[in-house]
């Protein structure tokens, strides 16, 4: 294309021609068409004319007259503008305009920017001149942007809106920094500056953003001298942007204002102004413009206070990023370098604090105005009071922020957000509403946990925020009312010390403080608005951590820890001993100690020997103490402590010095007894064992005379014994050390002189041990024996023995002593009962002493051998026939149940059998066992159907069941071990017969009424004694008794054939076949048995359960054996009651065989088929088909090698727990019921497979007889 001249060339265009190099030729188009050289209608020349890829031309000469001037239609210029701006698209025409003429249309288009005030065409220009600069060589943009710095550096302000745009275009772009070659830097940004005061809001724009630019470019250009060009145009230039962000309101102006006065923070340029700004200036007024004022040589507003003002327009800005970049400005118009406090407290006074809550309540928790405000309050809450009124307002909005930044790993302003918390929680106690507090602390505790599990990360900073925000919430009193916050505070403390113990050796801080929240935890359990199972679980929770974390952990790496962290360890511990009150701190104070805590203490002492230490760690042990013993034990040790040394062979020394006229050596002395016997009862050694010895020897040569004299307390002398003995029995247990019989002598005369109370003393085991082994002392022993009887008969306190197992032992210690042998402890007993029982009034010691025997036996069986060995039979004579309390029930009753132990559990041959006659002897005379056994049964039987109420888990059946077991017992054993001692037909009739009164033994009606009304256990043990009687009975030659009577008895058999209890049934029926079968039966008398209908019903019942189990009642299947035994009893009869004959005629009998089987065949059934074989009640077919089935079972029998399947009934059981009289009886009811059976194996009682062969033999033997006969 050619565009037409109309003017000569300017001197500007001529100038840059003379810089263009000769171009070549342009190559030919791809379609092979030459276009000839040519020359525009202006007649320049070829070389200014490029072609384009229309086959069209432009003359670069004719393009830069036409928009260099003013005076040109812009509609041309436009086109003109749109034309090249299409060509610049096309490589070839790119190509030859950069690499002929790149500098010849700069100055055209420099000038056409401000020549047409069109905004299109401006538009098209700055466009044009951006992809001019950005395809060209950098000398391109860097000659553009000369010469628009020129102009605007010019002071006659020649310049448009549209060249400054176009400067802050070039200048915006990122690809080359053009700040060097701005050629006048000072005019530039002076006029610029100037340029602000103009009205127009627009040039004002452009004029910040291009001041924004110069200033970020200086910083970052290579050529700058060092020096700020915008500072030379403060303080005006922080005016003069403040009142145009002020004044604005275009959101794209208060970005470049905010902008421009970010850089200006972050380079101090307010610091500097604001430091040097008087107060003496005019107050501000709103209306007046301080520009203005500045101009007439008024002072204006201080500058903080009209940033201040300033910026609250863009606070509330609809935009966004107009927030963010005014947020962005305040925090580093704060944080910035040479920030006073004034200028915090002026924009706190001015309310901006509220405007920053604000946007943080609308913010929704979106990242970045969160980040941002939480960054600016943060800063604000440095002006503390000012502060604090406007966090009372906005507090409320914080604490969604908490919870979103809790959830968020490591968030930018965790540490911020919690530290406003904070300063609001610790600043303003009692504002916190319950629902404020259960939100914070559930997202502490959630913090903690994630934490802990390795969730979430955690700065160190967060970390202690977060424990001292949970502390500063545990004090709040609307903290106390509900429960799930204690067990946020339990979780929390333990998450919080976890961890912490992997990373303590880097960060002390946080261990620190998760100590600190773990000792408030404490506290917290003992608020007065919890219940006591919450304030108690809080409390278990809090020393649970402390003995199964903290402990372990700081005994294991106590030589990898600083001396902060140790201290922290050591007054977190004390300070939950000091609420010595608590079962807790008992509890951790045990634990302690098991741990070796007195050696782990002077472990520290060595790692860290300073005095913070050492005053850390003495205070605790006798805290320690306190708790252990109670009663400020400790006192000592605090008394001490600012003079006990840290070594533990320097305490030695001080306790085997001299004390009496030194009061401060005498306390050290005092208070290292104190830790050597505490750490002994727990078996800790903190020196040598001779050299402990040695010192304690010393000790008391050098003040034996003050022990002696009384001028040391009971406490000590104890102390002292304790440890002398302690380290005299581990010298007899391991070697032998030397010691010093002048020492040993010194603590005898102790002993004697002394009034000392062992039973109220805490001793060592092997201390005890050793001081019963000295014969010397036995007398004193002795004494020390009976008090401690004494209280313990009194109000049960126990001798406290502390040894491996830190036990404390009901007389305990006193058993080991006699049972093992190798003391004088049974010696002491033995004596002291022989010596009370020669003495007046002595009955409650005697009787407390035996107590104390029988405990003894009860806990070890075997010091029954060493009392009899020490004579304690002889004692015991003594006491019944040669003193005044031979007669005393009291003693009577307390010597017999001693007797009855020793007896059973003493070996034999240790016995002397003068004494324990005579002892036994005594015995009997004083109790009568039958008239208290039949008192008893007296007592039952008037109950009558009452007594069904009254089973095992009431007193008067408890009492029966055993006294029951008790006769069933007795008539077992006596025919073995008294045979003929006793007529058990005084048991039978007359009821009134008479009975030894050593035998304890219950009549056959008094069986029968137990039977008819008792319980069901009460009706099983006294079936059993009537069989057990019964069967003795019938040994006998000759029987007395009325028809009556009998018939009395037999009632209650039979009604008791059908009973629930199989057992029971079967007792019965056995008892009612044993009477059947006495000889003593007349004819008359079976005359009345046959005539007995209910005799006649078992049978029949019987016959119809065998022919036709069909129609036979279910209940009455499972009770065939006891009515077998009924007719096989009716059929052994002299005359048997012709009704049997009726009910076994030859339809039942065959059915009967047709029924049986090898699988359903018992015992009780072939002893049925013998007895009627034995009748003749059996036909020949009969029998045949009997013999075939019998056969056929005892072969499958045969085949099956079947076991005996009673013999897992009758495997041994045992008693576990003597003391619970219910396993007892159940023990003695199976005994009673397996020794039963066996022993009724020959009568037909025993069940088993082989008992079924048997049976199945003696029918074919009885078989054989008949076919012999």
């Amino acid at each position: 294309m050619l565009f037409y001249d109309s003017q000569q060339p300017e001197l500007e265009l001529e100038e840059a021609k003379q810089d263009e190099q000769p171009e070549p030729e342009p190559e030919p188009y791809s379609n092979g068409a030459q276009i000839a050289a040519q020359l525009c209608n202006q007649g320049h020349r070829s070389t200014l004319i490029l072609q384009t890829q229309q086959g069209g031309s432009i003359c670069l000469l004719c393009f830069s007259n036409l928009i260099s001037n003013p005076l040109s239609p812009t509609l041309h210029v436009s086109y003109a503008l749109s034309q090249l701006s299409q060509a610049f698209s096309q490589p070839h025409f790119l190509h030859s305009l950069l690499s002929s003429h790149s500098h010849l249309l700069i100055s055209p288009l420099v000038k056409a920017l401000s020549s047409f005030d069109d905004e299109p065409i401006a538009t098209q220009l700055v466009n044009l001149i951006l992809n001019l600069s950005t395809s060209g060589h950098a000398s391109v943009s860097a000659d553009f942007v000369a010469r628009l710095s020129d102009r605007l550096a010019s002071g006659a302000l020649a310049w448009s809106r549209r060249q400054l745009h176009c400067l802050g275009v070039l200048l915006n772009c990122e690809t080359n920094n053009l700040y060097g070659y701005i050629k006048d830097k000072y005019g530039l940004v002076s006029n610029l500056v100037a340029g602000l005061q103009l009205p127009s809001e627009e040039i004002r724009g452009e004029i910040l953003f291009v001041l924004y630019k110069v200033s970020i470019l200086q910083y970052a250009s290579e050529d700058g001298d060092g020096n700020d060009v915008l500072l030379a145009c403060c303080p005006k230039l922080l005016h003069l942007v403040v009142d145009a962000l002020l004044k604005s309101q275009v959101d794209d102006v208060r970005l470049n204002c905010l902008a421009l006065l970010t850089v200006l923070a972050q380079r101090g340029f307010f610091a500097n102004v604001n430091a040097n700004e008087t107060s003496s200036i005019i107050p501000y007024e709103a209306d007046n413009n301080f520009v203005q004022a500045l101009e007439d040589g008024k002072d204006g507003p201080p500058l903080n206070i009209a940033f201040a003002e300033a910026i609250k327009g863009p606070l509330l800005s609809s935009d966004g990023q107009v927030q963010l970049s005014t947020l962005n400005l305040l925090f580093h118009y704060l944080s910035s370098e040479g920030a006073s406090r004034q200028q915090t407290q002026v924009l706190v006074e001015e309310n901006i604090a509220d405007y920053v809550f604000e946007i943080l309540r609308l913010s929704e928790c979106k990242d970045p105005v969160v980040n941002s405000c939480i960054q600016v309050l943060d800063l604000l809450s440095t002006a503390e009071q000012a502060f604090k009124q406007r966090l009372l307002v906005g507090f409320a909005t914080l604490i969604p922020v908490v919870c979103y930044v809790a959830e968020v790993p490591l968030h930018p302003v965790q540490s911020q957000t919690l530290k406003l918390i904070w300063n609001y929680v610790s600043d303003c106690p009692g504002m916190l509403s319950t629902s404020q507090i259960e939100e914070l602390v559930l997202a502490l505790t959630r913090m903690l946990k994630k934490h802990t599990e390795g969730k979430m990360g955690m700065l160190p900073e967060t970390f202690i925020m977060v424990c001292s925000v949970f502390v500063d919430l545990m004090k709040f009193s609307s903290s106390h009312e509900t429960l799930h916050l204690a067990r946020s505070v339990q979780e929390a403390s333990k998450c919080a010390v976890l961890a912490c113990l992997d990373i303590s050796e880097k960060h002390h801080g946080q261990l620190l403080h998760s100590l600190y929240l773990l000792k408030e935890a404490y506290l917290y359990g003992h608020k007065e608005n919890f219940t006591e199972s919450c304030k108690m679980e809080i409390r278990n929770c809090v020393v649970d951590i402390c003995t199964t974390h903290l402990l372990p952990w700081v005994v294991t790496a106590v030589n990898e820890m600083e001396e902060e962290i140790i201290l922290g360890v050591l007054e977190t511990f004390h300070s939950l001993l000091l609420q010595d009150s608590d079962i807790q701190a008992m509890e951790l104070a045990k634990t302690l100690v098991s741990s070796s805590w007195f050696s782990f203490s002077f472990g520290c002492l060595g790692l860290y020997p300073t005095e913070k230490m050492k005053f850390r760690v003495y205070l605790m042990l006798s805290s320690l103490v306190d708790v252990l013993l109670g009663n400020d034990s400790g006192q000592p040790i605090r008394d001490a402590a600012i003079y006990l040394p840290s070594d533990p062979v320097d305490l030695l020394f001080l306790l085997g010095q001299k004390s009496s006229h030194n009061l401060e050596l005498s306390s050290c002395q005092s208070a290292i007894l104190l830790i050597l016997y505490i750490s002994s009862l727990y078996d800790e050694r903190l020196a040598d064992e001779k050299l402990v010895l040695a010192s304690v020897e010393q000790y008391l040569l050098v003040n034996g005379s003050d022990l002696q004299s009384g001028g040391t307390d009971s406490l000590a002398v104890m102390q002292v014994v304790n440890l002398y003995g302690l380290y005299r029995g581990l010298a007899n247990i391991s070697y032998q050390i030397p010691y010093s019989l002048k020492a040993e002598m010194i603590l005898f005369q102790l002993l004697t002189e002394d009034e000392w109370d062992l039973p109220s003393a805490i001793v060592h085991s092997v201390s005890l041990k050793w001081l019963f082994q000295q014969e010397k002392i036995s007398k004193q022993l002795s004494y020390q024996v009976l008090k401690f009887c004494r209280s313990n008969s009194s109000n049960g306190t126990d001798i406290i023995v502390h040894g491996r197992n830190n036990r404390v032992l009901n007389a305990q210690a006193i058993a080991e002593l006699v049972a093992a042998g190798d003391s004088y402890g049974a010696v002491i007993l033995v004596c002291l009962l022989t010596q009370l029982a020669k003495d007046e009034g002595q009955e409650h010691d005697i009787i407390s002493v035996v107590n104390l025997m029988e405990t003894i036996i009860n806990i070890f069986p075997v010091a029954s051998d060493q009392l009899c060995l020490h004579g304690i039979g002889n004692a015991i004579y003594t006491l019944y026939y040669d003193s005044s309390y031979a007669f005393s029930p009291a003693i009577l009753t307390a010597t017999s149940v001693l007797i009855f132990n020793i007896l059973s559990l003493v070996q034999p041959e240790i016995l002397s059998d003068d004494d324990w006659v005579a002892v036994t002897m005594k015995l009997m005379d004083f109790f009568n066992p039958s008239e208290a056994a039949d008192s008893k049964i007296c007592a039952a039987n008037f109950k009558g159907p009452a007594l069904v109420d009254h089973d095992e888990g009431t007193s008067i059946g408890e009492i029966l069941i055993f006294l029951l077991l008790l006769n069933y017992f007795s008539l077992r054993s006596l025919p073995t071990v008294l045979p003929g001692f006793v007529d058990l037909q005084k048991f039978f009739d007359p009821p009134n017969g008479t009975q030894p009164l050593s035998f304890i033994g219950i009549h056959c009606h008094d069986l029968c009424r137990l039977m008819h009304f008792g319980s069901p256990l009460v009706k099983l043990v006294a079936s059993y004694s009537l069989l057990e009687l019964l069967i003795r009975l019938s040994d006998q030659l000759e029987m007395k008794c009325t028809m009556g009577y009998l018939m009395s008895v037999i009632a209650v058999l039979e009604g008791l054939i059908f009973y629930s209890d199989l057992r029971v049934a079967m007792n019965c029926g056995l008892c009612l076949s044993i009477i059947l079968g006495w000889e003593k039966l007349d004819m008359q008398e079976t005359t009345m048995i046959e005539k007995k209908s209910w005799c006649r019903l078992i049978v029949e019942e019987l016959a119809m359960s065998l022919a036709a189990p069909c129609l036979a009642s279910k209940s009455f299947i499972n009770h065939r054996k006891p009515a077998i035994h009924v007719a096989v009893a009716l059929l052994k009869l002299q005359k048997i009651p012709e009704w049997m004959r009726s009910v076994f005629d030859d339809t039942c009998i065959s059915c009967i065989i047709e029924n049986l089987a090898a699988s359903n065949l018992s015992t009780e059934i072939v002893f049925l088929f013998r007895e009627l074989l034995n009748s003749e009640f059996l036909k020949t077919e009969q029998i045949v088909n009997l013999n075939r089935v019998l056969q056929a079972c005892r072969k499958h029998m045969y085949a099956d090698n079947t076991q005996d399947d009673q013999a897992d009934e009758d495997m041994k059981k045992t008693a576990t727990h003597p003391d619970d009289l219910g396993e007892v009886c159940e023990y003695l009811i199976h005994l009673m019921s397996s020794e039963s059976s066996l022993d009724m194996d020959s009568k037909g009682l025993h069940c088993g497979n082989k008992r079924l062969l048997e049976e199945i033999d003696l029918f074919f033997r009885t078989l054989t007889l008949e076919d012999d006969g």
